[in-house]
């Protein structure tokens, strides 16, 4: 963690909120994932929130993962290396993002690096890491390993195409959502202005 001290009121409730949202059985299969798809050089996490948060920190880990995501020899984090200073962790982190980016992760879906890097917010962390299992698994060009229903299926795109007489023909329907024209008639209205006539 950074040199922070503890926080209090407001700062610690919404920090207790954001603790809150991280799952630990989305922990396990997201390790699991991981050590399957990185093959035998990574090492098992701690279990818990704070196990995981070390396990990432230096971003090697992240980077073998995007990069097993590509072919051999094309993976978009060239050089991997653990190191103990804290800028070249966060630079492995952001290399991590923008190779995730690239790979088709939404910007709005991809965690901050201090979120990992000093723990603030984990639960976005997993959130990232489900989004790429997902669109790995969407991908299907072979390189993901793991069990495909680990993760939500993305919807894919289903295109329709209809002919020009198809759509001037249902211009000419009323949607129901409209409402109905059947059965409408003016009985009984009265002209505008005219008061009521009550008997």
């Amino acid at each position: 963690m950074a040199n922070r001290g503890p926080s209090y009121g407001l700062s610690r409730e919404v920090q207790q909120k954001i603790d809150r949202q991280y799952d630990p059985e989305l922990e396990q299969i997201l390790v699991q994932w991981i050590l399957g798809q990185c093959g035998g050089d990574v090492a098992q996490p701690a279990t818990g929130r704070d196990g995981f948060q070390q396990w990432l920190k230096d971003g090697t880990v992240l980077c073998r993962l995007i990069n097993s995501l590509h072919p051999r020899g094309q993976g978009p984090v060239a050089k991997i290396q653990a190191s103990t200073m804290a800028f070249k962790q966060m630079e492995q982190i952001s290399q991590f993002l923008q190779a995730a980016e690239r790979y088709g992760i939404a910007a709005t879906d991809i965690f901050q690096t201090v979120d990992l890097w000093e723990g603030k917010n984990m639960a976005c962390v997993q959130r990232t890491l489900m989004n790429l299992g997902s669109l790995a698994v969407a991908k299907g060009d072979g390189l993901f390993v793991g069990d495909p229903n680990w993760f939500p299926k993305k919807s894919q795109e289903n295109r329709r195409v209809f002919s020009e007489d198809k759509l001037k023909e249902g211009q000419s329907v009323i949607g129901l959502q409209m409402g109905t024209n059947r059965g409408a008639s003016q009985a009984g209205m009265t002209g505008y202005g005219m008061p009521r006539q009550i008997l």
